[in-house]
């Protein structure tokens, strides 16, 4: 039934190969990718298909159930046409250049074109090793592997750029793995995600080619991905790579205000996990904000130094950037037009912010100085006791502006926002009944309307997101083999705005044994 799809790998059509076929770790000189096949496994299962996807790549209901579908996508099975193959790149890791990094344990089955004639790469995330592996074995373990499809979609339906996920599948094999590399490791349910996006071209596959100073490769890759990804922009050149350049700083800040404006971490900020088409991609160490905190970081490697904190996100991403800007030098050859161009990212993300702020809090543009100041105010106020982000701004658009409303009244919406309410000291308590005054003061100076306040404070905050215990909670019972959490959350998080008040425990704030639960704070990079 999966024959309908239609494949044209144009990447491996027009980009060279690695020469050497076997798959053994090893450097890649002079190529783009390693042809490379996944590895069998033994029982296969499917545990979710996101139908939205499914139905993007002209896939039926009654073949992602067929025993077929979980062969193909646990790459037991190849399709007529499928190409698989892992990429080749490098990255800033941590801030430090690691070199050639690479698909270890990612593998292209394929790019196919649906009916609507969109491109999209199907890939396979713990299919075996690769060329690109290290010392690593190339699998992925179920909770990670679940943790990755929840979030592509979940991310999906909050509006945010996102690589997708099409399914998820057991492998029926274990995979040993020490979770936080304390020197207890264990098996684990092996398993297999399927991600889907019309690239997986990242910021480390330039960096790669002209750290080795591989400048013909270097171009050939970027006029290829003009063509394929960027169509429209023009004829190869020193000023469309510079216009490009500046489309991805636009994208990228795009992206960031998303992240900042639904609470997510992604946790590993690398170059090598940054697409150059503005997509959130690679879901390992992530994190959803629950209490504000713009210092907490998800990722246990970054415990120490905090660098990939949810408050440095946007600033992290411009030094990123400019490394991608390093990366396109030799065919620039000119630093000012690229620093220029760089620039366009700081003033795309400070009106992304501002815009985003204001719609947050209700108002129908932003206005400076104002509002920059209200929202200044409300980031520390934020931070005064532990306040669950999504359930503070849903309750503040219950709020009632009216300036008759008494002290109370103002105040009793946010404690359903609070973990531990009784440390609300009277200090606190009085800063933060100035701030509602004031905000209700500039909805009332605005005229803004009531119910339109809270519709578009609705439509932008959300009120289910992929909190870190409820994946904890859906992994635990996959674990076990009953996969009606995962499917269950799928659904609540395909419609994160709206009430849906039979599912009002989703929407509930962390509980207190979630606290320090692996998987509930923080994760590693382990798969």
């Amino acid at each position: 039934m999966l024959d309908t799809l239609h494949f044209d790998n144009r990447f491996t059509r027009e980009l060279p190969a690695d020469p050497q076929a076997a798959n053994f770790r090893r450097q890649v000189l002079g190529a783009c990718y390693s042809r490379v096949a996944p590895t069998p496994v033994a029982a296969p299962r499917l545990i979710a298909c996101a139908r939205e996807v499914a139905e993007l790549l002209d896939i039926t209901p009654a073949t992602c159930a067929s025993a077929e579908f979980a062969q193909v996508f646990s790459g037991n099975k190849l399709l007529h046409g499928m190409d698989p193959f892992a990429m080749c790149y490098g990255g800033h890791q941590f801030g430090h250049w690691a070199r050639q990094l690479g698909d270890g344990r990612a593998i292209i089955l394929g790019e196919t074109v649906n009916r609507a004639g969109q491109r999209l790469a199907l890939q396979l995330k713990g299919a075996g090793p690769t060329p690109y592996s290290r010392s690593a074995d190339g699998l992925a373990v179920l909770r990670s592997s679940i943790r990755e499809f929840l979030c592509s979609e979940a991310m999906h339906h909050l509006g945010v750029p996102t690589t997708r996920a099409l399914c998820v599948v057991a492998t029926g094999e274990s995979v040993m793995r020490d979770m936080f590399y304390d020197g207890n490791p264990r098996p684990e349910p092996g398993a297999i995600v399927c991600r889907v996006a019309p690239s997986f071209t990242r910021f480390g596959n330039f960096e790669i080619l002209a750290s080795r100073n591989d400048i013909d490769l270097l171009r050939k890759l970027l006029d290829y991905t003009l063509a394929t990804d960027f169509p429209g922009m023009g004829a190869p050149g020193r000023e469309t790579y510079i216009r490009w350049f500046r489309e991805v700083c636009t994208r990228t800040a795009v992206m960031i205000a998303h992240w900042m404006r639904v609470g997510f971490v992604h946790g590993v900020m690398n170059t090598d996990n940054m697409s150059v088409l503005g997509l959130t991609i690679d879901y390992g160490p992530y994190g959803w904000l629950e209490n504000y905190d713009p210092g907490w970081t998800p990722n246990t490697t970054d415990a120490e130094h905090h660098r990939y904190r949810f408050g440095a996100q946007p600033q992290v991403a411009m030094w990123n950037l400019a490394q991608l800007g390093n990366a396109l030098m030799p065919l620039v050859e000119d630093a000012v037009p690229l620093e220029e161009a760089l620039s366009e990212y700081s003033k795309s993300f400070d009106a992304q912010w501002q815009q985003m702020m204001g719609e947050k809090l209700g108002f129908r543009t932003f206005r400076a100085p104002s509002h920059a100041e209200l929202i200044s105010e409300l980031l520390d106020v934020l931070q005064q006791v532990e306040t669950d982000m999504p359930i503070f701004f849903r309750q503040l658009a219950l709020l009632d502006t009216s300036s008759a409303a008494a002290d109370e009244a103002l105040l009793a919406p946010f404690a359903a926002a609070y973990y531990r309410p009784e440390t609300l000291n009277d200090t606190q308590r009085q800063r933060t009944l100035q701030w509602v005054r004031r905000y209700a003061g500039q909805v009332r100076a605005e005229g803004v309307l009531e119910h339109e306040r809270r519709v578009r404070m609705h439509s932008v905050n959300p009120k289910y997101v992929l909190r870190n215990y409820l994946a904890q909670l859906a992994i635990d019972r996959a674990e076990q083999n009953d996969y009606g959490l995962v499917n269950e959350l799928l659904e609540v998080l395909r419609r994160p705005y709206d009430e849906q008040p039979d599912k009002e425990t989703f929407a509930a704030k962390r509980p207190d044994w979630a606290r320090q639960r692996p998987g509930c704070s923080m994760l590693s990079c382990s798969s």
